[in-house]
């Protein structure tokens, strides 16, 4: 029994430190302290706006909330004017609500707020729908306006969670099924089956692109996280290195699709006798299993700031990446030699040799370390260039 509690314990305090909680928490107080506030201020019985508002403004990011909180508070406030009018005018009626959106959706996008155009007429009807009195309606805009600023005061006294943890997840899972399809492309199967699992191979290797926009989104939500979020002293180099990191990533996934539809072509080419001959065959599978345990130690070197381990990663990304490349030196005679003997499909096989080279390459320690200088670089220039540009006009006054 004590063993039970503290294991729940334990399950608890690790949910409670999970982004997901955080933001929960974080929404759940803001909607709760608007609707105390909105009480003691507003005539309503039921301030249900100022929790409402609370919500759509506590983002699950801090630099998220600061760039939308005004275009989504001028979407409701807008929306509630939009009600106040129908509502002195008109009054609720199937046609007055079809009347309703289609103003709120027309003006929504004349006032520019974006990808908030919906929320005018969402928030239009909830104010039409509970409030008929136009002298009431305005306390909807009074809740909004408590919501609002509540929902701010929130974001800026509690820090939203950092999402690099997820991210950083989704990276090392992108990794591992690349490391696994690598894996599979040193089997070579035999019999007729070979080119239905060499399509296969291909098909999985083209679900990459999938795996990678998820990956993708989960970042730019961690680099969201990191943007003026007290809690990071080092948000820049975080974002910098994750995005390259993923770059890398990204790029090795299109190589190896090339690589896939290499080998089908070579199975389609040659569908009775062997790809390689046993010597090339082994040098070939060396260097993709070397080259697969080297995908994973890149994902763990370019999520050191979460695994805090990228000492220990880069010296295994450094040492796999060696004995590929001795393995691949070996291939590469292997393969001059079959080409000689057997000159048919030649240009098959060099070209998987190429591909090889690139990922390689690509996940080369020096590599990783030049692209991110040139990032860092590339940020600084901005930055500076947008400084000058706003000194500029000063200057031209003076």
């Amino acid at each position: 029994m004590p063993e039970t509690i503290s294991s729940l314990a334990t399950r608890v305090a690790r949910r409670r430190r999970e982004p997901v909680a955080v933001q929960a928490l974080r929404s759940t107080a803001a909607a709760v302290i608007s609707y105390v506030v909105a009480l003691r201020l507003s005539s309503e019985p039921s301030p249900l706006t100022a929790p409402l508002t609370a919500l759509l403004v506590v983002q699950v990011t801090l630099y998220s909330t600061l760039t939308t909180s005004i275009r989504r508070v001028n979407s409701v406030v807008v929306g509630v004017l939009i009600a106040i009018g129908f509502s002195a005018l008109v009054g609720l009626t199937w046609w007055s609500l079809g009347l309703l959106i289609l103003a709120s959706l027309v003006v929504g996008h004349l006032v520019r707020v974006d990808e908030f155009v919906p929320e005018v007429a969402i928030s239009a009807m909830l104010v039409l729908g509970v409030t008929q009195v136009a002298d009431t309606a305005w306390d909807r805009v009074l809740e909004t306006v408590i919501g609002a600023v509540v929902g701010l005061l929130v974001n800026l006294l509690l820090a939203p969670p950092l999402w690099v943890g997820p991210a950083g997840d989704a990276i090392t899972d992108l990794a591992r099924r690349m490391s696994r399809l690598l894996d599979h492309l040193g089997e070579e199967p035999s019999g007729p089956a070979r080119v239905e699992q060499a399509a296969a191979r291909l098909h999985e290797a083209r679900r990459l692109d999938n795996d990678i926009a998820q990956v993708d989104a989960a970042l730019r939500q961690a680099e969201d996280s990191l943007r003026l979020n007290p809690r990071v002293k080092e948000g820049l180099l975080f974002r910098l290195v994750l995005r390259t990191g993923l770059d890398t990533l990204e790029i090795c996934a299109v190589v190896l699709r090339v690589a896939c539809r290499t080998l089908t072509d070579l199975a389609r080419a040659r569908p009775d006798g062997p790809l390689f001959d046993p010597a090339t065959a082994t040098a070939l599978r060396e260097v993709l299993r070397h080259t697969a345990i080297a995908v994973e130690s890149f994902a763990q070197l370019i999520t050191a700031q979460v695994s805090a381990n990228a000492e220990e990663a880069e010296a295994r990304l450094t040492g796999e990446l060696a004995v590929a490349r001795t393995h691949r030196d070996r291939l590469a005679v292997l393969l001059l030699a079959s080409a000689r003997e057997d000159p048919a499909h030649w240009q098959l096989r060099g070209a998987l040799l190429t591909e090889i080279d690139r990922v390689l390459d690509e996940l080369g320690v020096d590599k990783r370390s030049q692209r991110l200088l040139e990032e860092l670089d590339q940020h600084t220039r901005s930055r500076h260039g947008r400084w000058k540009s706003l000194r500029r006009p000063r200057q031209d006054r003076g």
